[in-house]
């Protein structure tokens, strides 16, 4: 007997240590697979007066929010039924060795083709805060886009005082004509497009326009609560500065990085990017706006002046809708000076190990540019040019017979070649009076290869050719250090002095300053192919744009995941 009980015993003992053991093994059993189905279809909406169909997702503008946790799986079967072409990056995630779901046209995947269909997954690890989704595909994101949420993991707090309640504020551009039509149209002239009718907070224009006090979008908040505002820029050409009446703003997030907390009455947001921040409702019980302007960095250069408008209306049933509410101040158009302040003061929320030493070292030019018109043709550019965008003066092309990371992983030579430029390919003065003979770029599609594990720094800098502009650059499927900005000529002698070391923050969209720089800094540890480009879609549609091609590790862990299924065709 005692034998058996000593057998029994150890075979228990055994049977639970191989149970802790493969817990051990398993992912987070907390972790969650979110099915969402995406219908892209046209929809009848009224704005500015105007009745006409846009694109929209699921027949909602802005699109279905989608909220998940640090670790949870994403499904999304996407249904075009719409006219145009359409593919859904989710910008700003990681996409780990999924670089097939990152969803830019013809980058990582052929468009979905009206009619057809295409299933999204990913997992997201290690991100959270406010990130979004949009169309990636011609200008269909003016209309197609929709926040992206983040939690923490099960039972995690966020890093700052818990909310009682948490907002999305989308804010949107909004055109009374189709945005495909207004691209269409300047592609065929080369002019600059038709600026926007307006902006919009949640879909809504607010206010100050025609025909929209009715729908103003309304945050009600109850009196001396913390409220989370997740700020996202999802406006297709502008920059934007934001205020809220009567109310400090704390930062507290930004681009789903959590940074040091710091306190301010005005935010600047490029086209991307997105920015988290805490709001004591500490004033009398009123109703207050939350108001966004653009900021107009480019001399000589037409933009929507218009202001949109939200309500920030205290819940204490006190208050009636005749109440006018009070206004902020907002910065001039033009205020430089007011983004760059705002901009230096992000710091990660803590100490970082900044990845070095750096193994790829890299200078991209970014700016505009001009192409003469072809014979027999009119065109609308300045002197009857083109308009144009480049890095390192390779203005990129989109392929139309495969997207790149189909004709790299299937080794198809002749859709792109791996030789773009490290360096532009003549030095000049960057920010100065730039010869006109440097005014015309070079079109093609080309990529820049990177090892597995490599350790890429990147000076972009802004140029004055054509005009000096403010470019948030954006890149997919990375997040990275800004180690510094400034403006001029960068200056490897002297700026390296301005690098932080000790807490950069960490982005996926960074604003390039008009007539300045960014120094970036990332890992490159995510195989694929992942487009680098200016956010403001007119410039992509010009050319602002490159593409990182990463090679593969060591292992399936450090590899590419072959390609789905029902990847669409081409």
């Amino acid at each position: 007997m005692e034998v058996h009980k000593s057998t029994s015993s150890q075979t228990s003992l055994l049977y639970c240590f191989l149970i802790a053991f493969s817990l051990l093994l398993l992912p987070s059993s907390n972790a969650e697979v979110h099915y969402h189905d995406f219908i892209v279809q046209e929809t009848q909406v009224n704005k500015l007066c105007n009745t006409h169909n846009i694109i929209t997702v699921n027949g909602q503008f802005p699109g279905p929010t989608i909220e998940i946790r640090n670790g949870d799986t994403l499904v999304v079967s996407v249904v075009n039924r719409a006219r145009y072409n359409v593919t859904i990056h989710w910008h700003g995630i990681r996409q780990m060795r999924t670089a097939w779901a990152d969803g830019p046209e013809f980058v990582t995947q052929c468009p979905i083709r009206p009619g057809g269909h295409y299933t999204y997954r990913f997992t997201v690890q290690g991100q959270e805060g406010t990130l979004w989704w949009h169309a990636h595909s011609s200008w269909l994101r003016a209309t197609v886009y929709g926040a992206l949420i983040i939690h923490p993991k099960e039972g995690n707090n966020y890093p700052f005082a818990q909310p009682n309640r948490e907002f999305p504020i989308i804010l949107g551009e909004w055109w009374n004509q189709d945005p495909i039509a207004v691209v269409r149209q300047a592609t065929l002239t080369g002019a600059a497009p038709n600026i926007s009718d307006a902006f919009t907070i949640n879909g809504e224009p607010g206010d100050l326009y025609n025909c929209s006090s009715q729908s103003t979008t309304t945050f009600p908040v109850k009196p001396n609560q913390i409220n989370l505002f997740r700020f996202i820029n999802a406006a297709l050409n502008d920059e934007l500065f934001v205020s809220i009446a009567g109310h400090s703003m704390t930062v507290v997030s930004a681009d789903a990085s959590y940074t040091k907390p710091f306190t301010t009455s005005v935010l600047m947001l490029g086209p991307g990017q997105t920015t988290d921040v805490l709001v004591t409702t500490n004033q009398p019980s009123s109703r207050y706006y939350i108001a966004a302007r653009a900021y107009a960095s480019a001399q000589g250069v037409a933009f929507d002046n218009t202001t949109t408008t939200a309500i920030l209306e205290y819940d204490c049933g006190c208050l009636s809708n005749s109440i006018k509410p009070v206004f902020p101040p907002l910065p001039a158009y033009n205020d430089t000076a007011t983004a760059t302040a705002f901009s230096r003061q992000f710091f990660s929320a803590s100490p970082v190990k900044i990845p070095s030493p750096v193994t790829d070292n890299l200078f991209f030019t970014v700016g505009l540019g001009l192409l003469p018109c072809q014979p027999g043709r009119t065109c609308g550019g300045p002197n009857g040019t083109l308009f144009s965008a480049s890095i390192n003066n390779v203005s990129f092309v989109l392929p139309q017979s495969y997207s790149i990371l189909q004709a790299h992983h299937l080794d198809v030579a002749g859709v792109f070649s791996p030789d773009f430029p490290p360096s532009p390919p003549i030095q000049f003065d960057y920010t100065g009076n730039v010869s006109r003979a440097l005014w015309q770029p070079v079109p093609a599609t080309k990529v820049y290869r990177l090892k597995y594990g490599s350790v890429v720094e990147v000076v972009l800098q802004g140029t004055s050719i054509v005009t000096a502009e403010n470019h948030p650059i954006h890149l997919h499927g990375y997040d990275f250090y800004i180690l510094a900005e400034g403006f001029g000529n960068f200056n490897r002698a002297t700026d390296t002095a301005k690098f932080n070391l000790v807490n950069p923050p960490l982005r996926n969209t960074v604003g390039v300053p008009v007539n300045g720089w960014a120094v970036i800094r990332f890992v490159a540890d995510n195989p694929g192919v992942w487009l680098l480009h200016c956010h403001l879609d007119v410039h992509i549609t010009w050319g602002l744009a490159m593409a990182f091609l990463v090679d593969n590790g060591v292992g399936e862990l450090e590899a590419l995941e072959p390609p789905p299924t029902d990847l669409p065709p081409c």
